[in-house]
């Protein structure tokens, strides 16, 4: 979304509202990122169109990371031969979000200067991975899909169609607001999820493989009354509704689903924060030999910086004897 939007009363600046319309058998998340999403962006000076589309990928990073039910990590991770060429988006449960993108700052600075500077453009083709981290010693579950000129909202739709296989549909959206000290960045989204008791109400339309011949028919099944109304309904959110400062989510959610009726849940609150520390990459520092920790050195000093948070940590290499 481009524009501007009105300063921000007090109310939801940071956090997630889950949310729950029994009648339509339908659960979600709004996500609402002011100051947290502008401190992460801003750290960084970034490009406005790499700030619009890293913020994207934060939204919706915090929106499927939050729904996690145990302690672990949720991770978002693009790579392609678009000008972005890695967005790197890190959540801990239950509220810690960071995030990073890698660019071509030639290719970026081409595509700038020829006005191609729509998300797709900035990604180009690649894939986009999500990845559960429970942490300890058990397995990671990740899911890849193909990025092919779509946008973050197309790719999370083919994720959950292809790995979850749950029906899902997620609207994103990215403003700044105009406020008297300047202008911040805040993005918000909603993902909505049907999920009735009963696993045929749910079911998906195939994905076409790769092999099915040009022409050749496939089943067709009439899609559940409520998921077409649930999906109806989302369709109409604007992209400035997402990010009004002035439009609380329970407002918007009241608005979308009041005539089936709509509960909401406890905010859960978002916090950018990094987990580096000087002592975690000193011990990063020691694992390498004396001739490594020898070549990353520069003026008599080992400087290693954050690319989540861009801090830069000072050391002596004396002091690793």
């Amino acid at each position: 979304m481009t524009g501007k939007a009105a300063p921000a009363p007090a109310g939801l600046t940071d956090g997630i509202l889950p949310f729950t319309v029994e009648a339509l058998d339908l659960r979600g998340r709004v996500v609402v990122l002011g100051p947290a999403l502008d401190a992460m962006l801003k750290r960084h000076a970034y490009p406005e169109p790499v700030s619009r589309l890293l913020a994207e990928a934060v939204a919706l990073t915090v929106m499927l990371g939050s729904s996690l039910k145990f302690e672990g990590r949720f991770i978002l991770q693009t790579q392609s031969d678009g000008p972005v060429r890695m967005l790197v988006v890190d959540f801990q449960t239950p509220d810690r979000v960071r995030a990073c993108a890698r660019l071509d700052e030639t290719a970026l600075a081409a595509a700038i200067e020829a006005g191609r500077v729509a998300p797709v453009e900035l990604l180009g083709n690649g894939h986009l991975a999500m990845t559960v981290d429970q942490g300890d010693d058990r397995n990671r579950y990740q899911g890849v899909v193909v990025l092919d000129g779509e946008s973050l909202e197309a790719a999370a739709h083919r994720y959950f169609a292809q790995s979850e296989q749950i029906p899902t549909v997620v609207r994103l959206a990215v403003a700044e607001v105009v406020e008297a000290g300047g202008a911040s960045w805040r993005a918000g989204g909603l993902m909505a999820q049907f999920l009735p008791a009963s696993g045929e109400r749910a079911r998906l339309a195939d994905l076409p493989g790769g092999d099915v011949p040009e022409g050749a028919e496939t089943a067709e099944f009439d899609e559940d009354d409520a998921w077409v109304e649930a999906r109806s309904l989302v369709a109409t959110i604007a992209d400035h509704e997402l990010v009004d400062p002035a439009l609380p989510p329970e407002r918007l959610l009241y608005r979308l689903f009041h005539e089936r009726g709509v509960r909401v849940f406890p905010a859960e609150p978002v916090v950018e924060r990094c987990r580096c520390s000087h002592d975690h990459v000193e011990g990063l520092l020691r694992s390498f030999t004396p001739e490594d920790r020898a070549d990353m050195t520069v003026d008599g000093e080992i400087v290693v910086t954050c690319e989540f948070c861009n801090l830069s940590y000072h050391f002596d290499p004396a002091d690793f004897g």
